[in-house]
């Protein structure tokens, strides 16, 4: 079960990515003069959904990972930190506002209000995002999928 969930989330997260890069490019596109129409709150809105299924596979993991230890000085072991701290809070910090911003733009009654909230949040997300991925060249033994 653990190696089907971690290869599920490690690919999930290109999926994840593709949707965000999608959400972000469409709002900074219509940021001036678009008008919001279904496609624009599919975009936004499945982004939103595929990040919110990698969180729910990532706490999964995160109970049951052999990489998540709560040991005596874990904090000083790069590896072991980045794991049980550092990714989780990344991840979780950009997860909220991504959902923040879906929420506030579902909220917005103007249209040009509306691609920047997505634009400004779900890019932020995405810097998180890209910030707490264990990527190969970041943490040993990590991979690129």
């Amino acid at each position: 079960m653990y190696n089907g969930l971690l290869y599920a989330h490690s690919g999930l997260r290109w999926v994840v990515l593709v949707l965000l890069l999608a959400a972000i490019f469409n709002a900074f596109s219509k940021k001036k003069n678009g008008t919001w129409t279904d496609k624009d709150k599919k975009i936004t809105l499945f982004a939103m959904i595929f990040t919110h299924i990698q969180l729910l596979i990532g706490l999964v993991l995160y109970f049951i990972s052999p990489k998540v230890s709560f040991t005596e000085g874990f904090m000083k072991e790069t590896v072991l930190r980045f794991y049980a701290v550092e990714h989780l809070v990344t991840m979780i910090l950009a997860i909220a506002l991504i959902t923040i911003g879906y929420s506030k733009s579902k909220r917005a009654t103007v249209d040009t209000k509306k691609f920047s909230l997505v634009a400004t949040f779900y890019l932020i997300g995405l810097i998180l995002i890209l910030a707490g991925i264990p990527w190969p060249f970041r943490i040993p033994g990590a991979g690129w999928f």
